[in-house]
């Protein structure tokens, strides 16, 4: 393959998502010149993220490999985006109804606190989850009743002050032991966006074009190059370009039918709940095991300051919905959404359902947590369509795919991936002579940490302002790394 002129080599990426907007920015940090097109008013504005999956711990079912790709991919982005990870760890409970024990768990996590050392022994630099020998700590049912006589208030230092709240708050007859508390930092959505955007904006060789709607893309016989016409306050405009990033989401679909390319995958449209309890405690996020698409799935307690939670029940009348899983066809590659759907993804929930649902999450949680039924709901929920590539509807961690020399393909499962990907894409590039070899894998952009905190927290409370969020979600349980 010959190699192309490095200087003026134009990169189009379509969608504004987490993977669109890091992959732009990655691209742009290596010199490249990008432009980025949103249809909407902002950038990463998807389905509901709220922590790193460093391992998979919430994902009994999937393999070994997909569990240490997703601890080296949150790694990734714990350096890549620091100013949006909530330092605070998780607690993976097992109900006592639950067909397995917490002991099924046990090799699992060992192979991931192994994992973990042995990348830090490779760079020193992914010591970010603190040290591989605290990486979990398991809590017997006599050190929880000891935890529950203590009396704390304040910012936890270490497992055993976290889990106060948890052992004083949860039924410890409804659960097995032990507990198991691990260091799975929170990932705040809109201080995501805020940075991606912050730091985007400084770039002048990235091109970001919000309010701008992909309506055509096609390849040029006269040249080769990629043109995609968008419309934006009416006007319709084609530009051209040398290589080809979809990373339209859920809607991926939609372009590879604009080119004809066939694609397997899953969408599926997820929700969780926002809501409000009153309490003074600092807690660690807590999960409660369950079996997906039951009703008793499992469910996910994730805090924010001022006793916001965040609220997701894995069962079909609370985060899943009915028909809410649809595959793609021989016929085309979009997966389509039924029209109930797609109405709260453009337009707005109906207050009546928002209501249900949210209550319906409060009480499976309060099944566990006898005092959260007082908690009240205090907006929409978080809501959005996810893909899932291929044919098995339980992949978490994916990666780019590629049609031909200039044209890649973004389907991301799971938030972390999303280095991985950029990965992939910059040896595309570095083969196609776009990129010079000497920036494979590069990670240490200093920028991303000397953004300042004032700018990143005011960014992202207009973002939920905007979005119709309450401003705390903005804010972190743990700003800083233990």
């Amino acid at each position: 393959m010959s190699k192309r002129e490095l200087d003026g080599a134009k990169i189009a990426v379509v969608g504004g998502g987490i993977a669109g907007s890091t992959i732009a920015l990655y691209l742009s940090e290596l010199g490249v010149d990008v432009t980025l097109f949103e249809k909407g008013p902002s950038l990463v504005n998807g389905p509901p993220i709220c922590h790193l999956h460093a391992g998979g711990n919430l994902y009994r079912e999937i393999s070994d490999e997909q569990c240490v790709t997703l601890l080296k991919e949150s790694i990734d982005l714990v350096r890549f985006y620091p100013n949006a990870v909530d330092y605070r760890p998780t607690v993976v409970t097992v109900p006592l109804e639950d067909s397995s024990s917490p002991k099924d768990l046990y090799r699992r996590l060992e192979m991931l606190k192994r994992e973990y050392a042995l990348l830090i022994e490779k760079d020193s630099s992914n010591k970010v989850l603190g040290e591989p020998s605290q990486y979990y700590k398991l809590y017997e049912r006599e050190e929880a009743e000891a935890l529950r006589k203590r009396a704390f208030k304040g910012t936890p230092k270490d497992f055993d002050e976290w889990m106060i709240p948890v052992v004083k708050n949860i039924d410890l007859n409804r659960v097995q032991f032990p507990l198991i508390m691990v260091q799975e930092y929170g990932l705040n959505l809109f201080r995501l966006a805020s940075a991606a955007s912050l730091l985007l904006e400084q770039k002048e060789n990235c091109q970001i074009l919000l309010n701008h709607k992909v309506r055509n893309v096609s390849k040029l016989e006269s040249n080769g190059k990629w043109s995609v016409t968008t419309k934006h306050e009416g006007h319709i405009k084609e530009r051209n370009f040398d290589f080809l990033i979809n990373a339209a989401g859920f809607r991926t679909g939609k372009v590879d039918n604009m080119l004809g390319f066939k694609r397997e995958r899953f969408v599926e449209f997820k929700a969780a709940y926002v809501t409000q309890c009153d309490t003074s405690d600092i807690w660690p996020e807590v999960v409660f095991l369950g079996e997906r698409g039951t009703p008793r799935g499992m469910a996910q307690f994730t805090p924010y300051p001022d006793g916001y939670f965040q609220l997701h029940g894995m069962t079909k009348s609370i985060t899943l919905f009915e028909e809410g899983l649809v595959k793609s066809s021989s016929l085309s590659a979009y997966p389509k959404l039924n029209t109930k759907f797609m109405d709260k993804i453009e337009r707005a929930w109906k207050p009546a359902d928002v209501q249900k649902r949210s209550r319906l999450a409060i009480e499976h949680l309060a099944y566990f947590i006898p005092a959260f039924t007082k908690a009240e709901v205090v907006s929409k929920p978080l809501y959005g369509a996810q893909q899932i590539p291929g044919n098995d509807d339980s992949l978490r961690a994916a990666n780019v795919s590629f049609e031909d020399d200039d044209y890649a393909r973004c389907e991301i499962v799971k938030a972390s991936s999303v280095l991985s990907m950029a990965d992939s894409i910059t040896e595309k590039l570095i083969s196609l002579g776009y990129i010079d070899a000497s920036l494979k894998g590069k990670r240490d952009f200093y920028d991303m940490k000397e953004i300042k905190e004032e700018s990143i927290s005011r960014y992202a409370q207009a973002l939920c302002e905007q979005r119709e969020y309450p401003l705390s979600l903005a804010k972190r349980v743990i700003s800083s790394q233990p």
